[in-house]
């Protein structure tokens, strides 16, 4: 009798440095350097708005360094998504505006503002995209570190060819982020959303 509340201890001390030891591998996945290349759009995915309508710190990173890819010459477009929450502003259209602020021409900005999770930020932006006529085979995505596995699946599952790129959070978020993030990409295997899907371009 005595071993099992030994025994389940160890179940549990192992099952957390599991979590831990996924968590630090997403991370490290997302903080890899940009492939090399043009992309025919850079897609930022959608993230918080504060209630002033301004970028929430983790969207004002993605926009940023979003913005500098593009100044870099990595594309010719940048599509920022996301739909309105709790903020008067939609995610897509506050990064859209942090764009234009640091001379991004709106011309060669796309917004999509209904999306509220990875995946619809995923579909929306082809369908939006495709509904505007601009072809976009290769897109490089543009989200925190610890985000990028997951995010570079499930757009894979709407556009033709995806590379993911992370953002680096302050080490408190990104230990936070990463932890939560073992969570979701659990969730979305389960779910069969990390399979890319049967579909012509």
């Amino acid at each position: 009798m005595p071993k099992r509340p030994l025994s389940r201890r160890l179940l549990l001390a192992m099952s957390l440095c599991l979590w831990a030891a996924a968590a630090l591998a997403l991370d490290h996945h997302g903080r890899r350097s940009p492939p090399p290349g043009v992309h025919d759009a850079i897609v930022v995915a959608g993230c918080r708005v504060m209630a002033d309508g301004l970028p929430s710190p983790a969207l004002e990173r993605r926009t940023r360094h979003a913005v500098d890819l593009y100044f870099q010459g990595r594309a010719p477009r940048l599509v920022f998504t996301g739909g309105r929450g709790q903020a008067p502003v939609a995610e897509g259209e506050a990064a859209a505006r942090l764009a234009r602020s640091l001379g991004v021409p709106s011309e060669a900005i796309v917004v999509e503002d209904r999306s509220t999770s990875t995946e619809e930020n995923a579909a929306y932006a082809a369908r939006l995209m495709a509904s505007e006529g601009l072809e976009a085979p290769r897109i490089l995505v543009v989200s925190d570190s610890y985000h990028v596995f997951r995010v570079r699946r499930v757009f894979a599952r709407h556009f033709a060819q995806v590379e993911a790129v992370g953002s680096a959070p302050a080490p408190y978020t990104r230990v936070k982020g990463s932890l939560r993030e073992v969570l979701a990409v659990a969730g979305y295997a389960a779910s069969g959303r990390l399979r890319p899907r049967d579909r012509r371009f």
